[in-house]
């Protein structure tokens, strides 16, 4: 190691992540992260040279936009609402 570089102190997270990343980054398996892409819950892979890159950003805005599963709580509340 050079002595007149010093160490980044920072720590930045990865921009492009491969598809196994990008599927455990949203929290599914990989194939599941593939039924996502092919269906558009997820975004397309960006090519570099030959490889598949997903934009970390992207994976974030998609994840963003899925919808919001109700808990218990919330649906009693909503049966007991239009049962009134």
């Amino acid at each position: 190691m050079r002595s007149d570089i010093r160490p980044d102190p920072l720590s930045y997270p990865p921009r492009g992540m491969s598809r196994d990343e990008a599927a455990r980054y949203v929290g599914v398996s990989a194939t599941k992260f593939d039924d996502m892409v092919a269906d558009g819950r997820m975004p397309r892979a960006r090519k570099i040279d030959g490889r598949a890159v997903w934009d970390r950003l992207r994976l974030d805005a998609c994840f963003s936009d899925l919808p919001e599963r109700e808990n218990g709580i919330e649906a009693a509340l909503k049966a007991g609402q239009q049962a009134a």
